[in-house]
């Protein structure tokens, strides 16, 4: 019964939407992508952290409007900054971080915009991607590790910022899509959208963002591909599809391509970790 009340809520916004483009036009874009971008899951409680963030040194740093919560644990000359994706938190790293821990690495996490202990109602990989050029300048990281959006926003934010990440030399992306399009149309196929409104939300997000959605693609953004990149991606990954992460990989020829199975979206596997932590020591 839920999913059903769920299921008619859904077309009832895109309805609404759709009804809302030909009367009140710009606040129909308005409304869209509010609820486009606003998370609605990913918050920690402070009283229930995991032991791992705990033990971290922990700051909030205010990057525009947003105040951004980090979390630092203390290591050697290796630096290693870890992202996560949308609806999700530092959290997620848990399970990782143990293996990373042991190589005596500085590590770094942080809570994106609207999730974990950060604020904000609104969250986008190209947002994302601002905020991390920040963090990077302050913590100069040797390797980035990006998870879904967060995979997307670390090559999109090196690409767009290199200079903000001198000292970068490893880049891993896990489940990420190459195409900010896809995540376009999903949204507009869910609310069942109609041409007149996709078009419009395809118009702000050009208009906000200064780019052409159509042709914003990770693949593209050679100047990231020099770096040695690890690329891991799930065949039956429910969330973002299989061929995503083919086409990095086939335009990052510096890049190792992993292709899991049966782990989904969240790709939480200890021999992939293991992978991963052999490749941050190569």
């Amino acid at each position: 019964m839920k999913k059903t009340q769920q299921f008619l809520l859904i077309k009832s916004i895109g309805l609404y939407l759709n009804i809302l483009s030909y009367l009140l036009p710009k606040q129909a874009v308005q409304l869209a992508y509010r609820l486009f971008s606003k998370p609605r899951r990913g918050r920690l409680d402070l009283e229930r952290l995991p032991y791992f963030l705990q033990k971290a040194q922990t700051q909030k740093i205010t990057i525009q409007t947003h105040e951004i919560q980090t979390y630092l644990w203390p290591g050697n000359e290796t630096r290693i900054l870890l992202v996560h994706g949308w609806e999700s938190n530092a959290a997620r790293w848990s399970k990782l971080f143990r293996k990373l821990s042991k190589t005596g690495a500085t590590i770094m996490a942080i809570d994106a915009p609207g999730h974990g202990q950060s604020n904000g109602n609104e969250f986008t990989m190209l947002l994302y991607a601002d905020i991390l050029q920040q963090i990077a300048q302050s913590f100069q990281p040797t390797i980035i590790m990006g998870h879904s959006i967060g995979g997307s926003a670390c090559v999109y934010s090196y690409h767009n910022f290199r200079e903000s990440f001198p000292k970068l030399q490893k880049m891993v992306v896990l489940g990420a899509p190459s195409e900010i399009k896809l995540l376009i149309d999903e949204y507009v196929r869910l609310l069942s959208m109609n041409k007149r409104m996709a078009r419009l939300l395809s118009e702000f997000f050009t208009s906000k963002y200064n780019i052409h959605i159509p042709e914003f693609t990770t693949a593209h953004f050679e100047h990231t591909f020099h770096l040695e990149g690890l690329i891991a991606h799930d065949s039956k990954d429910p969330v973002v599809p299989f061929v995503e992460g083919k086409k990095l990989a086939n335009a990052w020829t510096k890049a190792t391509f992993i292709a899991t199975k049966n782990l989904g979206h969240s790709m939480h596997n200890e021999a992939l970790y293991d992978q991963i932590t052999a490749f941050t020591t190569a």
